[in-house]
């Protein structure tokens, strides 16, 4: 690939050609959103920014136990940019990585990586199962209850928010912004659309 930027197409090619899971798929599709939306918000690069999210976690359905440091060789053997892979390293900070969060970029994808998935599971327990009608306050009342979708860590989150100086409501909205506009294809569109159509 060498000095060309990366594009959309090539994201998705490799991550496809090293993951099957459609939870994987959903989840890189939902972050890849988020990205993009969050980039278009502070006028960034949403193109670079939504590679980003869609293979941030390439590595995780073939090499869980060296998940973002396998990534980083798939993406040095692609020819990948180098603030790309360390962007995917810095994501599985401080679990996997040494590699702190330092620009934009990595410190949004730090948040709400975690973030997409409790917004889903929020989303999915409502009537309407969708996250179309989604609204800020109940992911806060969710974030709270740590039975609910114990999987997610919430330092992780707050801890992302505080990196950004941003409000957790504000970080809420724009991943339930960001994942609106994939809604179909990571299974978050319910009947949400039939319920005010009907």
């Amino acid at each position: 690939m060498g000095e060309a930027r990366p594009t959309r197409e090539d994201a998705w090619n490799l991550f496809k050609e090293h993951n099957k899971s459609e939870s994987l798929i959903k989840h890189a599709l939902a972050v890849e959103a988020v990205l993009r939306h969050v980039a278009q918000k502070l006028g960034e690069e949403a193109e670079t920014w939504g590679a980003v999210g869609l293979i941030h976690d390439l590595d995780y359905e073939k090499h869980p136990d060296e998940h973002c440091k396998k990534s980083a060789e798939i993406l040095r053997d692609a020819g990948w940019p180098d603030d790309i892979i360390r962007a995917v390293l810095s994501h599985g900070w401080p679990r996997y990585t040494d590699a702190v969060p330092e620009t934009l970029l990595e410190k949004y994808l730090f948040a709400v990586d975690e973030l997409t998935g409790l917004v889903a599971a929020a989303a999915l327990i409502r009537p309407s199962k969708s996250v179309l009608d989604l609204k800020v306050k109940s992911v806060r009342k969710k974030f709270k209850d740590k039975r609910f979708a114990a999987g997610v860590d919430r330092e992780i989150i707050q801890k992302g928010a505080e990196m950004l100086g941003v409000e957790l409501s504000e970080l809420i909205e724009d991943t339930i912004m960001g994942m609106r506009e994939v809604a179909e294809e990571s299974g978050l569109k319910g009947t949400y659309l039939n319920s005010i159509l009907s």
